[in-house]
C-alpha cells in the first residue's frame, strides 16, 4: 500500500512539471511566422525548420558546413533584447562548431552577403536554459559574411 501511494504521489509529481509539455517546435514556429509577418520579411523555410532572408545575396565563394567563416552578427530574441554581437571586424570560426542554425544558415549565403536567420530553439540552444539564454528561444541573428576563408 505504501509503494502504491509513494508511486501515485511520484507520478502526481512529475505530471506538474508543465515546461516538458511544451512543444517547443510547434510554439517557434508559430512565433516565428508571427514575428516574419509582423515585420514584413520575405522569409524562406528551410526543411530543417530555419527561416533566413537574403538582404545582400554576395558575389564571392558560398560557404559550404564545414567552411571556416569571418561574420559579423547581432543576436536577439523575439522581443528585440540583444544577448551577443561581435564587432564590424566579425568573427572567425568552423561552420562545424556552432549551433545547427549557423551551420546550415550561413550557407545560404556567398561572401560579401547579409541576412537574416531565424533560428527554432531545437536549431539552437534546445529546451534547457544556455548561458543566458532561455530554454526553447527562437533566436534572431542578423549576420554578414565577411569572408570564407
Amino acid at each position: 500500500m505504501k509503494i502504491t501511494i509513494f508511486a501515485m504521489a511520484f507520478l502526481l509529481f512529475i505530471s506538474c512539471d508543465t515546461e516538458k509539455d511544451i512543444d517547443y517546435v510547434a510554439k517557434n514556429e508559430a512565433d516565428i511566422q508571427a514575428y516574419v509577418q509582423e515585420n514584413n520579411l520575405t522569409a524562406v523555410r528551410s526543411n530543417s525548420g530555419l527561416y533566413y532572408v537574403i538582404e545582400e545575396e554576395g558575389s564571392g565563394t558560398q560557404a559550404e558546413a564545414n567552411s571556416n567563416v569571418t561574420v559579423a552578427y547581432k543576436g536577439y530574441f523575439l522581443n528585440g533584447s540583444v544577448f551577443d554581437q561581435s564587432d564590424a571586424e566579425g568573427i572567425t570560426f568552423g561552420l562545424n562548431q556552432v549551433i545547427a542554425g549557423w551551420t546550415e544558415g550561413i550557407t545560404y549565403f556567398k561572401e560579401g552577403g547579409s541576412g537574416i536567420l531565424l533560428v527554432p530553439a531545437h536549431l539552437g540552444y534546445g529546451n534547457k536554459d544556455y548561458n543566458g539564454i532561455p530554454g526553447g528561444s527562437v533566436l534572431i541573428f542578423e549576420v554578414s559574411l565577411l569572408s570564407v576563408n
